[in-house]
């Protein structure tokens, strides 16, 4: 009984925050459009019948799927949203696995005050962390004025609203969500077993390359997730600091749902950008399921 307590409590809540809620976005995806409150035609009504069901199968269609196929906007959405989720996966992996290296090479003493100091922007709002930025980004803003003040630039750059804040904004929030894993990984290593290395002839660098870095491979891949999903989806970030030009799956979900109000169609938005987040997971514990058993 506690076996199946411990199993059930998991797939429990993934039925409660997951499926359900994904079963009702794609109910409404297979809706049409209509002006009303809730503005679609539910495809099927309490208490379901059997003969509902029947008529619900026979009248079927996944228009509002095909409807984005057909329109530029959509696929174009998808294909920024994955380039900038990805190039704002690898600038974080890039800057933040040396700061989580610093921390566990640290003294012990001194990584809970560097850990604090990670952790001290979640205590702060993340729409007033975002505001912040505009106005260091800003051709009047903190950034210009510095280096104008330096002679590096003789006028005002403009990095608001280009894809360039975008990268700076992603980059900023999800530092912590890549710095942390990758930490508590190499935190967890056994000193002795660089020592070893060295021992064997290898150089620091080499024994780093050949020892660590391997290691921390499973803090780097959660710290990549953990940035990469919600980086793909992202709203507010595009939306205050890439303005009108920066195109995002997020966005557009948003302008579908409050401004068209075509739920339908944004539903079948959200399906597919869920579609999109669910393959590289199941296809990457498939890869450490294999790894497991070859090792075994």
């Amino acid at each position: 009984m506690r076996r199946f307590i411990l199993i059930a409590l998991p797939y429990l809540w993934l039925l409660l925050f997951f499926l359900i809620p994904f079963v009702i976005v794609f109910k409404i995806s297979l809706s049409d459009l209509a002006l009303a409150i809730p503005p679609y035609t539910p495809t099927l009504s309490w208490p379901i019948t059997w003969e509902a069901l029947k008529e619900f199968f026979a009248a079927l269609d996944f228009e509002n799927f095909t409807f984005l196929t057909t329109d530029d906007l959509y696929w174009k959405a998808y294909l920024s949203s994955l380039q900038i989720a990805v190039i704002s996966t690898i600038i974080t992996l890039l800057v933040g696995y040396p700061i989580a290296y610093g921390m566990a090479q640290a003294r012990d003493e001194w990584r809970p005050t560097l850990m604090m100091l990670v952790i001290l922007p979640f205590w702060t709002s993340f729409l007033i962390r975002v505001y912040s930025w505009m106005g260091i980004l800003s051709q009047e803003g903190f950034l210009n004025q510095f280096l104008m003040w330096t002679g590096v630039i003789s006028e005002p750059l403009q990095i608001l609203n280009t894809p360039v804040a975008v990268y700076i904004g992603i980059v900023y929030t999800y530092l912590p969500f890549m710095i942390l894993p990758i930490y508590s990984a190499l935190e967890k290593l056994d000193g002795s077993l660089l020592e070893a290395a060295e021992d064997l002839g290898c150089s620091r660098f080499k024994a780093f390359w050949l020892v660590t870095f391997p290691l921390s491979r499973a803090g780097m891949v959660a710290g990549s997730f953990l940035v990469f999903i919600p980086a793909l989806g992202e709203f507010v970030i595009p939306s205050l600091l890439g303005g009108s030009e920066t195109l995002m799956i997020g966005k557009v979900l948003y302008e579908e749902f409050f401004n068209n109000r075509d739920w339908p169609v944004a539903s079948a938005v959200a399906v597919i950008l869920l579609l999109i987040l669910i393959l590289p997971i199941i296809l990457f514990e498939r890869n450490e399921q294999k790894q497991r058993e070859a090792d075994q």
